[in-house]
């Protein structure tokens, strides 16, 4: 397989000092990570327009004040693998008060694959408990409260 950029939006949700993430693991190295919400962009889709399908898609959520943060490269190993992901940044809000549940998990669905996305607290990321990946959005979050 040639080895490629991949095009993906990611969305920045936060709420009361926590930020709306889905936890991944390398099965090589075993280490566990946190990311925003997101995914491909498809040929002729816009940025933001693959932001919203993507929500849609994996967690049946409506965005709204979507605002462009900015690009980022990420290139990193995943499973052993070289990865290089080109990043369209947005910060969102959930349409549905529903989402802002602190306590509660929310099925995502990922292709074939079933999932959680959670509300993450951004204490957590700082002190450096949990690793929020590509490490460049860390710049993003709001200070914790």
């Amino acid at each position: 397989m040639a080895k490629r950029i991949r095009p993906i939006a990611l969305g920045l949700i936060e709420h009361q000092g926590h930020v709306f993430v889905s936890k991944g693991k390398d099965s090589k190295t075993k280490a566990s990570f946190y990311r925003f919400l997101g995914g491909g962009i498809d040929f002729g889709e816009t940025s933001a327009a693959a932001l919203n399908r993507e929500f849609a898609e994996e967690i049946k959520a409506e965005l709204s004040d979507v605002e462009y943060l900015g690009c980022l490269d990420n290139i990193f190993t995943l499973n052993g693998k070289p990865k290089h992901e080109l990043i369209q940044l947005f910060r969102a809000k959930f349409v549905d008060p529903a989402f802002y549940q602190l306590d509660r998990c929310f099925e995502l669905v990922e292709d074939d694959r079933l999932d959680q996305a959670f509300w993450l607290n951004t204490e957590q990321i700082f002190a450096g408990e949990c690793r929020l990946v590509p490490e460049s959005c860390l710049s993003y979050l709001s200070a914790p409260i």
